[in-house]
C-alpha cells in the first residue's frame, strides 16, 4: 500500500460514500449497488480500486462477498498527515 494509491481511490466521490457505507459494517456488492443505482459492472470497479488500496477487505460467505473497511489504512493515512503538521527543524 503506498500513500498515492490511497489517495487516488479516495480522490473519487462515489468511492469516498462507499467507505462512510462501510463505516456501519460490511455490506455486499449488491448492497452497495442498490445505494447508487449503479450497474454491477460499475460497483465491481469501484470496490477493485479501493481494494487495490488496501482500503477495504473482503470476505466470501457462501455466494456473497462482504467488504469492510480495513482501518490499520487510514492509521497510517493519518500518521502521515500528522508528520505533515510538524514542528520544523
Amino acid at each position: 500500500m503506498g500513500i498515492n494509491e490511497t489517495l487516488k481511490a479516495i480522490s473519487d466521490p462515489v468511492r469516498r460514500e462507499i467507505l462512510s457505507m462501510l463505516k456501519g459494517g460490511q455490506k455486499s456488492a449488491g448492497e452497495i449497488a442498490e445505494r447508487f443505482g449503479l450497474t454491477a459492472a460499475t460497483v465491481s470497479y469501484h470496490l477493485s480500486k479501493l481494494k487495490s488500496a488496501d482500503l477495504i477487505e473482503e470476505e466470501k460467505y457462501k455466494n456473497y462477498i462482504y467488504y469492510s473497511l480495513n482501518t490499520s489504512v487510514f492509521e497510517e493515512v493519518l500518521t502521515w498527515i500528522y508528520a505533515l503538521g510538524g514542528k520544523k527543524e
